[in-house]
């Protein structure tokens, strides 16, 4: 089954295109990420899609419905969590969700499920202005969930969080694709498309360059691997000793990167000095096809 089937969309605005001819289809069950640098189109896609903006050409159909002229049907089928979290002033977290339950004709109890399904049962009686990002953006996809759609629309989820955060999010929004939701995700973060997603299409200057799943589009590049070092095993200047390794990076969570274009010769070092525990490679990364398919560099 396909969840959308979108062709030729286009919307402009003067002389600006916004989004350029577009075609995109999305299977029942699959998690997809549109990711690409900020100015994309990645949101006006999403928009159109969803019903909220109309395209100045092409068509699209949701869950084998027409979104435009404005399909009502449709807004109980799907659920939609903005760039930006938009929640009634002064109300509490459960006063918050059982509002949006009540827009769908769902009742309180499985909107309280939702709260204790997104980590916030201690925040029930806290008001959402004195929520932090984190919390925001849980009871956010939770009020966009409340109603139980088939087909998921979150738009840059973990924008402006801080690492820990948007990994903890992570394990959300794969649990709501595990329970058989279809999700659509745009962001920005190439590292949270490879982790998430089943297929990621990559925009830049609003059209899709490519469209296939994270493994097959880095798989080929002439790119360098990253050798990903437990924390507390190496330090910054250790590890640039390492025969091989031109390059190294940090990483918040998982301790340090080691850029190479000889692996072995890395690899075979860490093994003879006992430093092979939590190692992890990669031989290439979404910024790489990113670099491949335009000729630059990206840039959030």
């Amino acid at each position: 089954m396909t969840a959308i089937l979108a062709r030729g969309l286009i919307k402009t605005y003067g002389d600006l295109t916004a989004v350029d001819h577009v075609d995109l289809e999305v299977g029942e069950g699959e998690f997809v990420g549109v990711l690409g640098p900020n100015g994309a189109g990645k949101t006006t896609l999403l928009e159109m899609i969803e019903g909220l903006r109309r395209p100045d050409g092409g068509e699209v159909r949701v869950l084998g419905e027409a979104v435009w002229p404005r399909n009502g049907g449709l807004q109980a089928r799907i659920g939609v969590q903005l760039q930006a979290s938009s929640f009634f002033e002064r109300l509490t977290v459960r006063e918050q969700i059982h509002t949006f339950a009540s827009l769908y004709g769902v009742g309180r109890a499985p909107a309280d499920e939702w709260l204790e399904r997104v980590g916030l049962v201690d925040k029930i009686s806290t008001r959402v202005e004195d929520l932090s990002g984190g919390q925001a953006q849980r009871l956010s996809i939770a009020c966009a969930l409340v109603h139980d759609p088939e087909l998921v629309f979150l738009d840059e989820p973990t924008s402006a969080l801080d690492p820990q955060a948007r990994r903890n999010l992570w394990d959300l929004l794969s649990s709501i694709n595990d329970a058989g939701r279809t999700v659509v995700l745009t962001t920005h973060h190439m590292d949270e498309a490879e982790a998430l997603c089943d297929r990621v299409a990559v925009m830049d200057r609003g059209r899709v360059l490519v469209l296939d799943t994270p493994a097959s589009l880095v798989r080929g590049l002439d790119a360098p691997a990253r050798i990903t070092v437990a924390p507390g095993v190496l330090d910054h200047a250790a590890a640039l000793e390492l025969p091989g390794v031109a390059e190294v990076e940090h990483d918040d969570l998982d301790g340090i990167v080691l850029v190479t274009r000889d692996p072995s010769t890395v690899l075979a070092e860490l093994a003879t000095s006992r430093r092979l525990d939590g190692v992890r490679v990669q031989t290439g990364t979404l910024e790489d096809v990113f670099l491949s398919l335009t000729g630059r560099e990206y840039r959030a």
